[in-house]
């Protein structure tokens, strides 16, 4: 009697083997870590630079562009063109005579807002300056 026996090519119910379910961290660990000693190393050079001995110039120096006008306003709706307040209707003016001090390009004018005023309010000042 064969009661052990199994035909070949036929498996028994029991020996099916389970998928493997652990990811391999090895390989990743090893690229992070190559990738952190690049970094070590590369950083000091990133601050020092590379020294270089640049000969003189005879050329004039470029000229300074212009600061950029600041327009702020304050939680309060004051309106600040360079921290200096304005007083209500001065806005116009103020901007018609910073677009005439630059007539050769426009001048940059960075507009900053308190988050807690009304969008009416920033989108107004906006007008003015799109009409300067």
């Amino acid at each position: 009697m064969a009661m052990g026996l199994v035909r070949p090519g036929k498996r028994q119910r029991g020996s099916r083997r389970a998928p493997m379910a652990e990811i391999n961290v090895t390989p990743f660990v090893d690229v992070m870590l190559v990738l952190l000693i690049i970094f070590m190393v590369t950083a000091p050079l990133l601050n020092t630079g590379v020294p270089v001995d640049l000969p003189d110039s005879r050329a004039n120096a470029l000229p300074d562009e212009a600061k950029p006008v600041a327009l702020t306003i304050t939680v309060e709706g004051q309106i600040l063109l360079d921290d200096e307040p304005l007083a209500p209707g001065e806005l116009p003016d103020r901007l018609a005579d910073i677009a005439v001090r630059n007539a050769d390009e426009l001048p940059q004018v960075t507009l900053r807002a308190d988050r807690s005023i009304d969008y009416g309010r920033v989108m107004a000042v906006m007008g003015e300056l799109n009409r300067a």
